[in-house]
């Protein structure tokens, strides 16, 4: 699946924050405030869209990857790595598309951010997810847990070199 990718403007972060996730995956739904959309203008989001400009998903680098309360728990020790993230629109998760997707954006980060090494962190409940982020070469070298959204959550940091 090739994508345009591009720095996230108001209309995708709008549209991004009001994406409708099911079953475990609704850990990931926000409500679309004006806090979630200012988020997605910080300036490390991108937008990943088709050749029509629908929403295919959307890549973060950088601190905007990490989940915060991991790094006092030495999730993110290694300096020489960039952190991505990403999410996929709801409609089109659960089709074959995730490896491509994140494909992309790696691509996208080697040639942007002259990336090398990567590291993201999920949710290890995320089966569908990590199992995507293996099959691209990904591999588990820590775990944390911390509170979120009011329950306990386990992370997994995955590297790919």
């Amino acid at each position: 699946m090739k994508s345009k990718i591009e720095q996230m403007n108001y209309n995708k972060a709008k549209e991004v924050a009001k994406w409708i996730y099911e079953g475990e995956l609704s850990f990931y739904n926000m409500d679309g405030s004006y806090e979630d959309i200012e988020e997605f203008l910080n300036g490390e989001y991108f937008c990943a869209t088709d050749s029509e400009d629908n929403l295919i998903g959307y890549y973060c680098f950088g601190d905007s990857a990490i989940v915060p309360k991991g790094k006092p728990l030495g999730a993110y020790r290694e300096l020489d790595i960039v952190d991505i993230g990403l999410g996929m629109n709801p409609k089109l998760c659960r089709q074959g598309l995730g490896k491509s997707f994140l494909i992309n954006g790696l691509e996208f980060a080697r040639n942007q951010l002259a990336a090398k090494k990567f590291r993201l962190t999920v949710a290890s409940f995320n089966k569908p997810a990590i199992k995507v982020y293996e099959r691209a070469g990904f591999i588990k070298v820590k775990s944390f847990v911390v509170e979120s959204k009011g329950k306990e959550v386990e992370f997994w940091v995955m590297i790919l070199q």
